[in-house]
């Protein structure tokens, strides 16, 4: 699996070179790396170059050029990319009315431990979240979380001999199935499973 290193991490005047171009190339990679959730929730599934784009947005934004902070920015990102048996997914809760929003977070707590993935006959596969730290309170929910769902090899197997995938969340407030992931998407995630 394609590792997140130093040398792969562009200079501030290299990535503003090549940022309009990278952007381009990355978005169009994400297009098949989304899945829509019913209406409110989007799982964008993560890997070495979406989280490579994501260390370089923040190096820019942040003005940082120095050996230590670019360091540190790989460090805090590196994580987000799956190892080979695993899928990693940042999780949005979206609601454009900021009122709205606030209210359904009140009610959605623990949505993150009811995202699912099944490949075919096996079990669904229930999401690891937020293990860099705790987004969730007694009182609500955040509206970012971090997720990773482990696979088995038999899994990854059958999903190299085109077992279906599906997805979904069954949280008592808020349910969402899709019975067969899009092709794209599907063929895009098995590129991060190593068997």
């Amino acid at each position: 699996m394609p590792k997140i290193s130093r040398d792969s991490i562009m200079t501030l005047e290299a990535y503003a070179k090549a940022r309009s171009e990278f952007r381009v190339k990355v978005m169009l990679h994400k297009k098949n790396r989304k899945v829509n959730l019913g209406e409110n929730v989007t799982l964008i599934f993560e890997d070495e170059l979406t989280i490579r784009y994501q260390i370089q947005e923040m190096l820019r934004a942040e003005k940082i050029f120095e050996e230590e902070g670019i360091q540190d920015e790989i460090n805090a990102y590196r994580s987000l990319v799956p190892d080979g048996s695993n899928w990693k997914a940042t999780m949005m809760i979206e609601y454009s009315d900021p009122l709205e929003r606030a209210d359904k977070l009140t009610k959605l707590i623990g949505i993150e431990n009811k995202v699912w993935i099944k490949v075919q006959e096996f079990n669904p596969v229930y999401a690891i979240s937020d293990e860099d730290l705790e987004r969730t309170t007694d009182e609500k929910t955040s509206a970012v979380h971090f997720l990773r769902f482990e696979l088995t090899q038999s899994m990854i197997q059958a999903l190299r001999q085109d077992a279906s995938l599906s997805m979904g969340i069954d949280h008592p407030v808020y349910q969402a199935l899709i019975q067969q992931v899009d092709d794209k998407v599907r063929n895009s995630l098995i590129k991060d499973l190593v068997s």
